[in-house]
């Protein structure tokens, strides 16, 4: 499942850069086979774990690559941005979320 993960974060860059161009029907069919591919892989177990701007910081189930100073003081020693999204399959977590936390 793991070697899976890559194929994910590929489909994702390749659907945020799709979605600039003018060019709707080749959304559309990259967009099924995605979709397809996510259903797949979540109806084997696979889930992707929320996390966002803004969530405390977790050293348990986060992967902090980097601290940048918070734009806010809001976001002092909460997650700035999250570089690559992680994975859960079933209970386990089999990729942690890569983030940039704010000091």
């Amino acid at each position: 499942m793991t070697a899976m993960l890559p194929v994910m974060d590929d489909f994702d860059r390749a659907m945020s850069e799709l979605k600039k161009s003018a060019d709707e029907s080749l959304l559309k069919g990259i967009e099924l086979i995605h979709n397809k591919l996510r259903e797949t892989l979540k109806a084997k177990g696979l889930e992707r774990m929320k996390v966002e701007q803004g969530d405390d910081f977790d050293a348990e189930i986060h992967e902090a690559i980097t601290q940048v100073p918070a734009p806010s003081d809001k976001l002092k020693g909460k997650i700035v941005d999250v570089v690559e999204p992680g994975y859960k399959l079933g209970e386990r977590i089999i990729r942690y979320p890569k983030v940039i936390t704010g000091q």
